[in-house]
């Protein structure tokens, strides 16, 4: 859902106790449309994530590691500018709004203390972060919104701020009068759907919330707010002061144990089809349901170059293998060419110039069945028999270098998909360099010609994690670290893991020259599976040998090996599992 005001208010009231009165000691832009404030608070160091996307507009604390790109963008080096070593005073949101302020206390050029305010709205797609002077003018914002003064508020450097204006005809359910219970109460005897009753006269909730409430007033999402409007303010009176007073719970909405939403509170209007998956804090909660859609959408925007070069060389591939199959096809009938030039040559006595068709007992057939045997009238008998052991003679050539040709581009088509595969797992700008590092020394995508785009960054690290009994465990990002994993980092007594005929990462199982108990071969081979195309499947067959019944041909692509006396586990691929043996 979206964070709507009363979730916003239960996250702020979390963020408040770790950062009031810390300072700011690092400023970090890792995407375009996120800040991260590095904070010594008075319970420690901790990390605010302040992000304008649209799809994800949020203030929260983070424990998500977040690459930052070489060079800070400008609105980066402006917030460093104003704010660096600033001390936080308050945390603050104005009354049933999507909208979060920072207020800080920095020196200027001068070394003068002044106050500025980082505010970030959260309203769908006018989502902004905006950085606001003493006087409240704006010094920058992420998104600028140009225009004359007719537009509906322009955001501009120089500008004036001004809160966005309130929804009309709505009001704070925080500041309900007698008055205003009685009018709605009297509004209320219709058949209009509690929910949407609701959201048609207050400020602040998301559909999720009010359909919640109109379920613990009826029992049900859509009775009509007739059947009892006080029951129904009631319920939004508790709820609100539920709030107020921090009993808040924060819950993540799984299906099919897949994240499908989050609240504040524990959800039960969709029954048994979705379970209610409750978190420590807003922090744990938010980190979990964002990971996977901000990767996701990190590895296509940063990925969307070379993830189109790759997925045209595939197609491509596979049209050219189609061709050749089809080529192939038309080579098994070969042997009759041969068969014919054999009748032509034993008949050269019978023949004559000019005919178009020599009939022939065919002697390699058990009863001698005659054959028809079609001839060029312009060529002579031994020129015909010749044109048919030519054409034998070729396809068979044809033949044998087809077959060559497709085993290569099977052997091709199989690297591509792993690097697909390794794209889709990516996690972070330095796996994507490598991919892209990978596929120019393969020759799919050409060098960069700045110099500065070809510097060499730091080779990124596997994936680490430590078996229940101690064991550590790495898992390859990549076709060049499940190289670099496989045949330099470990020993030959170490235990390599793989998926069975199925594209995934190279695991290894450090064992120190011992043997490894049966509990962390399980927990490896689970890895592999999880980390591989078949992370969505049952019972995946995971081979796993010694690291020394593993070799990599001459010439072969990165990531690819072959493996002798290994064993096959069949393991079912468990994220849980995965995130309870990080170290």
């Amino acid at each position: 859902m979206p964070m709507d005001a009363l979730c916003l208010s239960a996250v702020l009231a979390e963020t408040e106790q770790n950062v009031l009165g810390g300072r700011i000691d690092k400023i970090h832009q890792p995407s375009r449309d996120e800040i991260l404030l590095h904070i010594r608070g008075k319970n420690g160091p901790c990390r605010l994530l302040l992000s304008a996307n649209p799809s994800r507009a949020r203030i929260q604390l983070t424990a998500l590691p977040r690459e930052n790109p070489a060079e800070p963008p400008m609105f980066c080096m402006l917030l460093r500018k104003y704010l660096s070593g600033g001390k936080i005073l308050d945390l603050r949101q104005p009354p049933a709004e999507r909208l979060a302020e920072l207020v800080i206390e920095a020196t200027n050029e001068m070394g003068d203390k002044v106050r500025r305010r980082l505010i970030l709205e959260m309203m769908g797609r006018r989502t902004n972060l905006l950085l606001l002077d003493g006087e409240d003018r704006i010094v920058d914002c992420l998104r600028r919104v140009e225009g004359d003064l007719t537009q509906a508020r322009p955001l501009l450097p120089g500008m004036f701020y001004h809160l966005p204006d309130p929804q009309p005809g709505k009001m704070d359910p925080n500041r309900l009068t007698e008055e205003d219970r009685a009018a709605l109460l009297a509004q209320g005897q219709c058949d209009t759907p509690a929910d949407k009753f609701l959201l048609d006269h207050f400020m602040g909730l998301s559909p999720l919330i009010a359909r919640e409430v109109a379920f613990d007033a009826f029992g049900e999402v859509d009775a009509p707010v007739g059947r009892d409007p006080a029951a129904l303010l009631d319920k939004l009176a508790a709820l609100l002061s539920n709030v107020n007073e921090g009993q808040v719970q924060p819950t993540m909405l799984l299906r099919e144990e897949k994240a499908a939403d989050f609240s504040f509170r524990p959800i039960l209007q969709y029954g048994p089809t979705t379970e209610s998956h409750s978190y420590p804090t807003f922090t744990a909660l938010l980190d979990a349901f964002y990971q996977a859609r901000e990767t996701a959408d990190q590895v296509k925007q940063k990925g969307q170059d070379f993830l189109k070069s790759l997925n045209q060389a595939r197609e491509r591939l596979v049209r050219k293998m189609a061709l050749q199959e089809k080529e192939l096809a038309d080579t098994a009938n070969r042997e009759q060419d041969r068969i014919r030039g054999d009748l032509i040559t034993a008949n050269l006595y019978r023949m004559k110039k000019g005919e178009t068709v020599l009939q022939a007992e065919n002697y390699y057939d058990p009863d001698c069945a005659p054959l028809d045997i079609p001839l060029d009238p312009r060529k002579s008998p031994q020129q015909n028999a010749a044109q048919y052991y030519k054409r034998y003679t070729k396809a068979k050539t044809a033949q044998e270098m087809l077959t060559l040709q497709l085993e290569k581009g099977k052997g091709e088509l199989e690297y591509l998909d792993s690097v697909l595969d390794s794209v889709s797992r990516a996690q972070g700008d330095r796996d994507l360099e490598e991919i892209r590092q990978e596929l120019v020394e393969t020759g799919y995508l050409r060098r960069r010609g700045k110099a500065k785009d070809r510097m060499k960054r730091p080779a990124t690290k596997p994936m680490e994690f430590r078996s229940t009994s101690g064991l550590r465990i790495s898992v390859g990002r990549n076709n060049l670290q499940n190289d670099r994993l496989t045949t330099k980092q470990a020993g030959k007594w170490d235990y390599w893991f793989h998926t069975q005929k199925i594209h995934g990462a190279h695991v290894i199982l450090w064992t120190d020259g011992q043997k490894p108990d049966e509990q962390s071969l399980h927990e490896a081979a689970c890895l592999a599976a999880w980390f591989s195309q078949g992370s969505q499947g049952k019972k995946i067959p995971v081979d796993y040998t010694p690291v020394k019944f593993v070799k990599k041909p001459a010439g072969a692509r990165p990531g690819m090996v072959v493996y002798t006396t290994y064993q096959t586990a069949y393991v079912d691929p468990d994220p849980k599992l995965a995130e309870k043996l990080k170290p």
